[in-house]
């Protein structure tokens, strides 16, 4: 049984896919986010993948650290189908390994927990014009 949601898709919105098995930080990703974009949510980083391969999605947020399938993992299982999709790595546990596997396997940027919401922004930003704050 899948644990994916979705909030219903709004035309001409930016969908975010965000994979986040922490209910606690996804609630703090879609008060932040969900007035701008619609969300999809992956529990897990094989749902991700999922999710990306059922659904039109213009920016990725993956945690480093989920059950099932990791967020480097789910990575580079994504980059095998699409090159130019934006992922944007999280993790409240930065190491510099982590970090470098990351950017080896076509993240294209890294935010760490807690979120800092300027920098959310700024980042998200950075990677989908189309997403105003």
């Amino acid at each position: 049984m899948s644990t994916a949601t979705q909030d219903a898709p709004t035309q001409d919105r930016v969908t975010l896919l965000i994979a986040e098995d922490e209910e606690s930080n996804y609630l703090l990703l879609k008060t932040i986010l969900h007035k701008y974009c619609d969300l999809i949510r992956a529990k897990t980083g094989k749902e991700a993948l999922d999710m990306f391969q059922q659904n039109k999605v213009d920016l990725i947020m993956l945690d480093i650290k989920m059950p099932e399938m990791t967020g480097i993992e789910a990575l580079k299982e994504i980059r095998k189908i699409s090159q130019t999709i934006p992922i944007v790595m999280q993790s409240a546990y930065v190491f510099d390994s982590d970090m470098e596997e990351a950017r080896q396997a076509g993240a294209s940027d890294f935010i760490t927990k807690p979120i800092n919401i300027k920098v959310l922004k700024e980042t998200l930003s950075k990677y989908c014009p189309a997403l105003t704050f």
